[in-house]
């Protein structure tokens, strides 16, 4: 997330009670939670696929990928992120507002995840955790190698859609 115009805008939303944000400009649209098609996967922060308007898309749920616990909330979205040249949802507990931080109000991540988390947003009395939607899944991107039976389950439901 660049701040060579001392301004980004970004989506905010909640995972277990904590904000995050990832840049505007990587959100492609935010969709009301429908439950994912369950595929094989290794790792279990990959929920399965939805179809959106005839595109398959991996469903990612952002708190376990996290390591936050919790059952998701009724309000829970599916922020749509691009990703280099792929599309993926993420399961959001809440959308909460869109944000113009200042590079003023922004300090580098102290944590260890470095490709996830870009850095951390002091606005007011919050604290928000910029996100990298390129880091976030481990170069899950288009090209990379998917989860195994990710493939063949897509396919299954781009013939069922």
């Amino acid at each position: 997330m660049s701040l060579a115009n001392d301004s980004v805008q970004v989506v905010v939303f909640s995972l277990s009670g904590e904000e995050y944000a990832l840049p505007i400009s990587k959100v492609h649209e935010i969709i009301r939670f429908t439950q994912p098609r369950s595929v094989s996967a290794s790792e279990p922060w990959i929920r399965g696929v939805i179809s959106l308007r005839g595109k398959i898309v991996r469903v990612y749920d952002l708190a376990t990928r996290m390591g936050l616990g919790g059952e998701r909330s009724a309000s829970a979205k599916i922020v749509i992120v691009e990703s280099g040249d792929d599309v993926t949802g993420v399961i959001v507990d809440a959308v909460e507002e869109v944000l113009t931080i200042d590079a003023s109000q922004v300090e580098p991540s102290p944590t260890g995840d470095s490709d996830a988390f870009e850095s951390i947003a002091k606005v007011d009395d919050r604290l928000i955790v910029l996100l990298n939607p390129e880091g976030l899944f481990g170069g899950r991107t288009a090209g990379a190698a998917p989860a195994e039976g990710l493939d063949a389950a897509a396919a299954e439901v781009a013939v069922e859609a």
